[in-house]
């Protein structure tokens, strides 16, 4: 795999077996891996911000039942069948049908989540409500903005006192910031043509509680062991043994190919479940830029396993964790040698860039596509010309645009960023108005194409 590093850990019911470091956690300075080492699990929190609402729940503050509005001021989804029909636990088990809605979460991002919840009646859904499962970060950050709501305290210092504190997880953290003044924090690297690069980290602004902890195979232990053990750690009650029962109980199927052994894929809340080699497995993974991660249960035979791997897009916490499953459960043995090596390039910058396709040139002079595009759903950007090439710049980026055919540009990226997004997927699409000029800009944010209006200077 060439991977840099990674720490596993083993949980059997109540017993930490097994919690070890691997490799190196900072490749150039040669620094190891160990129980302690903090990685970013991206995804895998998804379970921390359900069980804040599990707990609220359990405090009768609020129902998993219930709509998001009723904690959150003014707040409205596309369509009043979305208003009137989306639950918290819609939003958990990714049925709302809103989608992952990154390109708002990533692109532009807000300095309060509130404001992240103004746009979303502009948001068309992807999907009906109740009846689809699309994965969804905007789900979770609004899942994060109702526990705020409710508490009147951040999504991170929830965390902070009603998981990482009684879990005993005291080298987890929500925020970079601290995680890296406790000196044993794992860097992030991915692979390119074979070579490891080390990559920026993902700054996940309002979206936090789609996947903001940083923890290490060690706490993660004692978090495996209260999922075990109906939310008990060290005979207290952590979390809810009703809100156990609940997250792990599949609430939405999720689409997927079944195999002999691999069955009947879904949702719960927080966690994904299917059924393997005739176990219940319940588990999430993550990914983040320059990490990969997995923490992994099998309820029945009180087995839990974590993988943290500083690779990027790589199957190697997959791959591990099976070893370990077949060698915990006493199954037959897979041989190695068959096992995939999957590890997906990351995107780096480079020089090349294409000039205009004079076969198939623009309608309209450069400077005549400057100028600020909106769509309130999103935010603002603004294109700009610089001698003879166009700039799209955004709250957070600033991307070149290469020229492919017509009105449609692609984005190329003119310094090194965090793998959180790959700009040359995306394409700016203009419209040209009954005027004669550049309207609007179409893109490719969502399954339809998402217009951003050209704003005049009246």
């Amino acid at each position: 795999y060439n991977a840099v590093g990674l720490s596993v850990s083993i949980v059997e019911g109540s017993e930490v077996l097994y919690s070890k470091g691997f490799g190196h956690r900072d490749l150039e300075k040669k620094l190891p891996v160990n129980k302690n080492t903090a990685f970013p699990i991206a995804s895998s929190s998804k379970a921390f911000t359900a069980s804040l609402l599990g707990v609220l729940e359990f405090e009768n503050k609020i129902s998993l039942k219930d709509k998001p509005s009723l904690y959150i001021p003014k707040m409205q989804f596309y369509t009043n069948e979305m208003d009137n029909q989306i639950t918290i636990e819609d939003l958990l088990s990714h049925k709302s049908g809103l989608g992952n809605l990154n390109g708002t979460l990533v692109l532009f991002p807000e300095n309060d989540r509130l404001k992240i919840m103004e746009k979303l009646k502009y948001i068309t859904p992807e999907g009906r409500v109740k009846d689809s499962w699309i994965y969804s970060n905007m789900g979770y950050t609004i899942a994060g903005t109702i526990v705020e709501q409710v508490t009147n305290e951040t999504w991170e210092q929830n965390i902070h006192d009603k998981i990482l504190i009684p879990l005993e997880m005291s080298s987890s953290f929500t925020d970079f910031e601290n995680m890296k003044s406790s000196t044993n924090f794992s860097y992030g690297y991915g692979l390119s043509s074979g070579q490891i690069k080390k990559v920026l980290y993902e700054t996940l602004y309002d979206y936090s509680p789609a996947g903001g902890v940083k923890s290490t195979s060690d706490d993660l232990a004692n978090w495996m062991i209260a999922w075990l053990n109906n939310g008990k750690f060290k005979g207290k009650q952590v979390l809810p043994e009703e809100f156990i029962s609940a997250a792990t109980t599949m609430h939405n199927i999720r689409p997927n190919k079944n195999e002999d052994n691999v069955f009947l894929f879904g949702d719960g809340l927080g966690w994904r479940m299917e059924s393997n080699h005739g176990n219940y497995k319940v588990y999430h993974g993550g990914n983040t830029s320059g990490f990969s991660s997995l923490v992994l249960t099998y309820p029945f035979k009180k087995l839990g396993i974590t993988v943290l791997t500083n690779q990027q897009n790589s199957i190697l916490p997959y791959v591990i964790a099976e070893i370990i499953k077949e060698r915990m459960l006493k199954l037959p043995r897979t041989n190695l040698d068959t096992y995939p090596v999957i590890v997906s390039d990351i995107y780096t910058t480079d020089d090349d860039f294409k000039a205009i396709n004079t076969s198939k040139k623009p309608t309209h002079e450069l400077a005549d596509y400057s100028g600020k595009y909106l769509n309130k759903g999103y935010g603002t950007f603004e294109i700009v010309q610089e001698e003879d090439v166009l700039f799209v710049i955004f709250p957070r980026y600033k991307f070149r645009l290469e020229h492919i055919q017509y009105n449609v540009f692609r984005m190329k990226a003119i310094e090194d960023h965090s793998q959180e997004i790959n700009p040359e997927f995306i394409e700016l699409n203009f419209s040209i108005g009954n005027d004669g000029q550049i309207s609007a800009s179409k893109i490719n944010f969502q399954s339809e194409l998402v217009e951003f209006l050209k704003q005049t200077n009246k």
